[in-house]
């Protein structure tokens, strides 16, 4: 009876242990790899992070999160100022801070949950659209309010938005070109290169990548 049991138990462990190595190695090994693969050959992009390079092969972000363009922090400011020389995003606090594109660090994401008729809402897009309007204003192109886009002053749900609306981007054009010694003609041409069209022709809206458009502009300055 004794070595009965043993026996028994022994083909238990044995076949469990033998079941062990082989769901081991199917979902372990073989699954991983065969799922890799299928991801690199046919969606090698998206795989790899949606990666954003420049000229020389380096990683600048990705073009799934967007990143912000501001000043170094200055002693007794709470928030830095934008860099003016670049393309700005939305508005939001969960973007991490890149001015150089070469240094990126997420700090968190999400919404406000904030009603319409919130009074901190209503002010934050007030001091933001005054913002705009002063800071994309030059001695030759003035910016009216009205002509300040939703998504100025506005953040994404997730805080994480890559992308701009031409609209905004265009209403840019004109100091980013001044604060670089730019033609406005080659600006506006980096937006229109960089203007990605609603999918199938009616899905979305069209968009504009900031980081994919401030890369080609950093280029652009430096030849």
């Amino acid at each position: 009876m004794t070595n009965n049991t043993v026996s028994t138990t022994a083909r238990v462990l044995g076949a469990g242990l033998r079941a062990l190595l082989v769901l081991t190695l199917v979902c372990g090994v073989i699954y991983p790899l065969a799922v890799t693969g299928v991801a690199q050959a046919l969606f090698n992009d998206r795989a790899n992070g949606s990666e954003i390079k420049d000229t020389k092969g380096r990683v600048v972000g990705s073009s799934l999160i967007g990143q912000r363009y501001d000043l170094p922090l200055k002693k007794g400011e709470e928030t830095p100022a934008p860099d003016l020389k670049w393309f700005q995003p939305r508005p939001s606090n969960g973007l991490g801070t890149n001015s150089v594109n070469t240094r990126y660090s997420l700090i968190l994401s999400g919404a406000t949950n904030r009603s319409g008729d919130n009074a901190e809402l209503i002010r934050w897009v007030k001091d933001a659209k005054a913002a705009v309007v002063k800071d994309n204003s030059t001695p030759t192109y003035r910016v009216k309010p009205r002509d300040v886009p939703a998504d100025a002053v506005t953040s994404s749900g997730s805080g994480l938005d890559p992308d701009i609306s031409p609209a905004y981007a265009k209403l840019q054009v004109h100091r980013v070109a001044e604060k670089n010694g730019l033609d406005v003609k080659q600006v506006e041409g980096l937006v229109r290169n960089h203007t990605t069209d609603r999918l199938l022709g009616f899905m979305g809206e069209p968009r504009v990548n900031v980081l994919e458009l401030n890369t080609a502009l950093r280029e652009l300055t430096q030849h």
